[in-house]
């Protein structure tokens, strides 16, 4: 009979995931997810499998933490372009979210990094991007069908610009010595609806 786990699977992904998010794919060692996780490697093989499957692990999971945060913030009370903004506000203005700020967003990270050469991850994040940038859809045509967006204004169209606006926003929050000089595209972006 085997020793039971002395650890939290669940508290482990999430600093696994935390430790992805900061240092990359590559960047982490097995060592730092040892480390990190404060269990031993035979621990972490037998209950994640290899560094690629506890990063797919945790790239899933902070798939759906950032849904289920983007629907909550999109069902908020209130305009369409006061929700919009909101999302917008917490890209650049991170300091209220969990896991935010010069580390970006796990899921873009990974698309730069990973994309090209690891499937099983691009397909995470596809997915990812998919259902946000449909959500974002959902939220403007029923917005254009409640007036109040202009009937000539396709939900389509402002969601992919929107999408796209957000994921640079993310990017540059990377690099960015000042959030606030982000804030202009944001003005832009929600003058686009």
């Amino acid at each position: 009979m085997g020793r039971p786990k002395q650890f939290d699977p669940d508290v482990a992904l999430d600093r696994a995931m935390r430790t992805f998010w900061s240092k990359g794919y590559a960047g982490t060692t097995p060592q730092d997810l040892v480390d990190e996780l404060g269990i031993g490697k035979g621990s972490l093989y037998n209950t994640f499998g290899g560094k690629h499957d506890l990063f797919l692990a945790a790239l899933r999971r902070y798939a759906d933490s950032a849904a289920r945060q983007f629907t909550e913030l999109m069902e908020e009370p209130g305009p369409v372009r006061q929700r919009v903004r909101r999302i917008f506000d917490a890209t650049v203005d991170p300091a209220p979210l969990p896991n935010a700020g010069q580390d970006g967003c796990l899921a873009v990270n990974t698309a730069a990094e990973l994309a090209t050469v690891d499937e099983q991850a691009a397909e995470i994040v596809r997915k990812m991007f998919a259902r946000t940038e449909r959500e974002l859809r959902e939220v403007l045509e029923r917005a254009r069908r409640d007036g109040e967006i202009s009937p000539d204004r396709d939900p389509r169209i402002l969601a992919a610009h929107l999408f796209a606006t957000l994921v640079g926003l993310r990017v540059l929050m990377k690099t960015t010595t000042d959030p606030a000089s982000l804030r202009p595209i944001v003005d832009a972006a929600i003058a686009a609806l």
